[in-house]
């Protein structure tokens, strides 16, 4: 392949999959473009070849063994577009780094100026663009559409001044790309605008500039690419770029802090805070207790159940060290919103007991799944017991009454719990069918609608996760096993609402109680689900007051005052169990944030390159 180091002004990189028919001419042309206006020696012609099954390979070595200034750069699997593009450029030799797409649908009469612009030293990276006033580009409707929302998108949410960031005509400095290069994580389809953006966000001096521009080949819409793959692409680094550097420990807790405030705020519009507050002074402490001790019984049993689901994955891990891990990830998912403490499970599993990070979010996802399961049921469970004594009338009542009492948030959070208990089921009934099937769905699915290396990429993580699922659920005995875990888990968790419940000395029959409680602890957890407050604080005590006082002869006041103390409890035995789990693990709970979505999808960008 290298026939000697020998120093380029200029490497054009020329990305290629499956390009029999059009390789040996794009080529061609391209020598004898560059050699229209360069020197001899001076540029140099790299075929990225990216895993092709067809003759391209034989084509591109035949050419360089046949013309010193062509290489050919092979790949036994497909490293996608991004990818191979880098690896091609880290190896090139030229000052300049120039790439376009084999099917020249870019006018080569712009190479010229494409390479000019970075040899002149007055730009830093130059792209050719088909927006431009100046340009000329028969493009069809049914791709011109999603090119200027995607660009729309990237401008609005990225603040990029460009106007066409996925034109494959540009070129960039050796020590931009340098500088560059190692900062860009896609390595598909987005590899470009993120090059773009990330170059103006730099300083460095971006040239846009008209082409003439053709469309040749295949112009579909790529559902997998086009939609989830340049779409999360879009969100991952606007994210990366606007919001991470923004939130700190402190910022997340206040803002934590600032929407517990505006849940609460919101329910003294109906409530005095003064009744709520004497409520709560006169609760029974030593139930109180009671029901703190109880919920602490509770974590062993959930390090127990993680030990089952990870062992049908082929870990076998200790159920005190994975009780801790499962202490931390509660007290993240407590801190910080949108349940990030679940990511730190994985990073803890994957540094301390070398668990990938693919197994570790399917066993955190059919730990999930079995929790939704089960407070689906046992509510499904109360609401068929109200309805067979004949109580559905004031189940009923308790959600349509009038909006001004609050039971319209009642109303939304039965809707949000029935929503996503419906989604448990179904998962469920899914993961269990589809382990007792060989047909491989997910690959055939992917496929169906995407014929891109994106797709594959997708597809295999895709496979790895959901194959793991399987095999943490989907036989009778992990099924039932870790089902019954499960169910004893949130019995236990409904057992300490009661107890809060009669510490308030509510006057209610033990079946009165542990009836409301099991609905209403339940329903509680499903709409909480949503994660617009750091463990559904607020959410919780909204939905658990609203049955209460629905179903009970038990008032506004009592009801919320119970609700709080009952969620109070549960958070402070999760804080401290979580304080002690970090000291004795040494882990470090922002650090444990920041390095685990980092090095998540590191992992698994690399899993899925291997697979």
């Amino acid at each position: 392949m290298d026939k000697g180091v020998v120093s380029r002004s200029v490497s054009v990189v020329l990305p290629a999959y499956n390009e029999e028919q059009t390789i040996e001419h794009t080529v061609t042309t391209t020598l004898e473009t560059l050699q229209s206006f360069l020197s001899p020696g001076a540029f140099e012609v790299i075929i990225a070849e990216d895993g092709c099954d067809d003759r391209t390979p034989e084509i591109a070595t035949r050419m360089a063994t046949e013309d010193g200034r062509v290489h050919h750069f092979h790949s036994d699997e497909r490293l996608g577009r991004g990818g191979a593009l880098e690896r091609a450029f880290e190896a090139a030799t030229g000052d300049v780094l120039v790439y376009f797409d084999t099917d020249l649908a870019t006018d080569m009469s712009h190479l010229e100026e494409l390479v000019t612009r970075i040899q002149s030293g007055k730009y830093d990276v130059a792209t050719g663009s088909r927006w431009m006033r100046g340009h000329r580009a028969d493009r069809p409707a049914k791709r011109g559409v999603p090119s200027r929302g995607f660009n729309l998108l990237v401008r609005t949410l990225l603040r990029s001044s460009i106007k066409d960031h996925q034109c494959g005509f540009k070129a960039i400095s050796r020590e931009a790309f340098n500088d560059l290069h190692e900062e860009i994580e896609d390595r598909h389809w987005f590899w470009d605008t993120e090059l773009l953006v990330r170059a103006q966000r730099r300083g460095y001096r971006v040239s846009e500039f008209p082409v003439q521009w053709t469309p040749k080949g295949d112009t579909k819409v790529d559902l997998v690419r086009d939609i989830f793959g340049m779409g999360s692409q879009i969100i991952r680094l606007f994210w990366q770029l606007s919001i991470q550097p923004r939130i700190t420990q402190r910022v997340t807790i206040a803002a934590g802090l600032l929407l517990t405030l505006i849940a609460v705020g919101l329910m003294t519009l109906y409530l005095d805070p003064s009744d709520v507050i004497a409520e709560m002074g006169r609760a029974d402490l030593t139930l109180v207790g009671i029901a703190a001790l109880l919920y602490l019984f509770s974590w062993p049993i959930r390090g127990l159940r993680y030990r089952d689901i990870l062992s049908q994955l082929g870990f076998n891990e200790r159920v005190g060290f994975l009780t801790g891990a499962v202490f931390i990830s509660q007290t993240g998912n407590l801190v910080f919103p949108a349940r990030a403490g679940d990511a730190v499970r994985a990073y803890i599993v994957k540094m301390r007991r070398g668990i990938p990070y693919p197994s570790g979010f399917a066993s955190l996802a059919a730990e999930r799944v079995f929790d939704l399961l089960t407070i689906t049921g046992l509510a499904g469970i109360v609401l068929i017991g109200y309805a067979a004594t004949g109580q559905g009338g004031e189940v009923a009542s308790a959600f349509g009454a009038d909006p001004e009492t609050g039971a319209q948030s009642g109303r939304t959070a039965v809707i949000v719990a029935s929503g996503v208990g419906m989604a448990a089921i179904a998962a469920v009934t899914a993961i269990v069918l589809s382990a007792r099937s060989d047909t491989n769905r997910v690959r055939t699915f992917i496929t169906r609608v995407s014929n891109d290396s994106y797709g594959e990429y997708v597809a295999s993580i895709l496979e790895r996760f959901i194959g793991d699922l399987q095999r943490a659920a989907g036989t009778r005995r992990a099924f039932s096993l870790i089902g019954a875990t499960s169910v004893l888990i949130w019995v236990i968790d409904v057992l300490v609402a009661a107890i809060v419940l009669a510490a308030f000395g509510v006057g209610l029959s033990t079946i009165q109680l542990l009836s409301v409680c099991f609905f209403a602890v339940s329903v509680g957890n499903l709409a909480k689900v949503l994660p617009l407050s750091p463990g559904g604080i607020g959410l919780y005590e909204g939905a658990f007051t609203l049955l209460v006082v629905g179903l009970t002869p038990i008032g506004a006041a009592t009801a919320l005052g119970a609700a709080i103390v009952d969620h109070a409890v549960k958070n402070i035995v999760t804080l401290v169990g979580g304080v002690i789990s970090m000291i004795s693990l040494n882990v470090s709970l922002t650090t444990a944030v920041e390095e685990s979505q980092e090095m998540a999808a590191a992992e698994i960008d690399a899993d899925a390159t291997a697979e």
